[in-house]
């Protein structure tokens, strides 16, 4: 049997939400972790410290917010792997969603997850479309293709896990959820609820056995709340 640990990357600068224009904390580069993030992702390390052992396989995507998510996470740990970047736990295109958010339209909160509901609505009643180009100018993922690629990188992440192995996956919350609603047969018009209720550097954990994948727990923070909220967030 084999674990996977399922980590969602700590909070990140609003340069990783499509709000172009921000300026807010910065310290780890355009769209990485914030000063909240770091802290995040070491108290999610040193909970998992006290769990098990240590890891025998790291991954994450190629997003700064997710790699350094995993280095906060290996750090609470004596002995760690080598860490492997697999783009496949890459996030959804969040501008190519969400268009142009304004640093007041991110800080509201509410106005931007509905227009970021408005676009996650759209593009999975698109369903499969020609490429076009997107804010970067390469092509846009198709909602098919993005849930390709999340079952393409689960497969290899679960076949990582194999007999005993105990695998580390950072990525993001659209993302996780997906393989999750996969996993459970959730439908595409209730997979973006689940994204939502995702709290950063949460912990899933999935067992690997012989009948497969089997989700044990999902969406654990009761690392990082106590009674006045700790260090909670959603984004």
């Amino acid at each position: 049997m084999g674990v996977i640990y399922l980590v969602r990357h700590g909070q990140a600068n609003a340069l990783a939400y499509g709000v172009s224009d921000a300026t807010d904390d910065l310290r780890n580069g355009p769209g990485g972790l914030t000063a909240t993030g770091d802290t995040q992702a070491a108290v999610s390390g040193a909970f998992l410290s006290g769990q098990i052992g240590g890891f025998t396989a790291a991954v994450s995507g190629d997003l700064p917010r997710q790699s350094q998510t995993l280095n906060g996470v290996l750090g609470a740990f004596e002995a760690r792997p080598d860490t492997q970047v697999d783009p496949g736990w890459n996030e959804y295109s969040l501008p190519a969603l969400v268009g142009h958010a304004s640093p007041e339209m991110y800080r509201d909160g509410r106005n931007y997850q509905q227009q970021l509901d408005k676009g996650l609505a759209a593009w999975i009643a698109v369903g499969e479309h020609d490429p076009e180009p997107g804010p970067d100018g390469g092509p846009t993922e198709s909602y098919p293709q993005f849930q390709a690629r999340v079952r393409d990188a689960a497969a290899r992440a679960t076949e990582m896990a194999g007999s005993g192995q105990t695998v580390l996956v950072v990525s993001s919350a659209g993302t996780i959820t997906q393989w999750i609603a996969q996993l459970w047969g959730i439908s595409d018009d209730q997979w973006p609820k689940m994204a939502r209720s995702m709290v950063n550097a949460s912990i899933t954990k999935l067992i690997v056995g012989r009948q497969g994948v089997t989700v044990v727990s999902f969406n654990e923070h009761g690392h990082l709340s106590d009674r006045e909220g700790g260090i909670s967030t959603f984004r």
